[in-house]
């Protein structure tokens, strides 16, 4: 269990990062009549929270001894995963059958990134 608190820590710091990420880059497409530079500046506050949980989150996971090329594809799918609820329930967009092969296609990537290839 003790190897396994690292990356279950990762992987849940990395999704509230994801989450406030989510809301600081496409949050304000909600907002068209509101002035760019609030929108921007609204990101940023907004991107300062992600940062919070982001950093920790790779911390923890590369001294668990994940690689960065791990940190990110776990991030990535992560990303997806919260941007598909956040553009079906806040956006209210359809969420398409290609979107979803997509992502299958990320889910083999991480296959192939944590995958323990010896020679």
């Amino acid at each position: 269990m003790s190897n396994v608190y690292p990356w279950l820590t990762t992987a849940l710091l990395l999704t509230i990062s994801n989450i406030f990420m989510t809301f600081a880059w496409y949050g304000h497409l909600r907002f068209k009549t509101a002035a760019l530079w609030i929108t921007v500046l609204a990101s940023w506050g907004i991107a300062l929270l992600e940062y919070c949980f982001q950093v920790p989150a790779n911390r923890i996971g590369h001294a668990a001894g994940m690689t960065g090329a791990q940190l990110k594809i776990m991030q990535e799918v992560i990303t997806l995963a919260v941007f598909a609820v956040f553009s079906i329930f806040y956006l209210k967009e359809d969420f398409k059958w290609n979107y979803a092969v997509g992502f299958l296609l990320m889910l083999a990537a991480v296959f192939f990134v944590f995958k323990r290839w010896d020679a």
